[in-house]
């Protein structure tokens, strides 16, 4: 009786029953999650490039996607786009300033899904000191148990903005103002 009345005042409650969204870290550490953004070079082709440095967290209840939130902190100092050089002047005043800026952050504000569960994301991304509104499209990838006994969540994200949106002065022309983002990321529930 000592072991019921406890487990029936749970349930009574709704405490044993999970009402309430997981918490999960962004699994950068085993590099399950990728930033990555490409952007036309003059025109003529496409440049590739991530951000290999960067963590966040989300919490996310697959019965109401709706109330999700992530959070996101990237190291703009990071960024690869596989050519030393390039990457030097990416770091520069014209284009990530990394020695004033270091940082970006994304902070979701509203998540709405749509009929097919695919999601759209709305959110503040602070990128070279500059604060706009961003929104990703979103598609969940999966969710389980992983083989070392935790609970993992992934997904897939895109989206697009003007460099000039983020004070970013570098202009090389009318095919390269947009910068093209796809956001991986898997969590692991805390």
């Amino acid at each position: 009786m000592k072991r019921v009345l406890p487990t029936l005042l749970l349930a009574m409650l709704g405490l044993n029953s999970p009402l309430h969204a997981a918490d999960y870290t962004i699994d950068t550490k085993d590099a399950h999650a990728f930033i990555q953004f490409k952007i036309k070079h003059l025109g003529y082709s496409w440049l590739y490039g991530r951000f290999n440095t960067f963590d966040g967290s989300f919490s996310y209840d697959p019965s109401k996607p709706e109330a999700s939130k992530v959070q996101v902190n990237i190291d703009t100092r990071s960024v690869d786009s596989n050519h030393a050089e390039r990457d030097k002047h990416l770091r520069r005043e014209d284009f990530l300033f990394v020695e004033k800026f270091p940082t970006a952050t994304f902070t979701s504000k509203k998540v709405t899904v749509a009929a097919d569960g695919s999601m759209t994301l709305t959110g503040d991304l602070t990128l070279r000191g500059v604060t706009k509104e961003l929104v990703i499209d979103v598609d969940k990838v999966g969710e389980g148990k992983d083989y070392w006994g935790g609970y993992r969540a992934g997904f897939t994200g895109t989206t697009e903005f003007k460099l000039k949106d983020f004070g970013i002065p570098m202009n090389l022309g009318p095919a390269s103002e947009v910068v093209e983002m796809t956001l991986d990321i898997e969590g692991i529930r805390n």
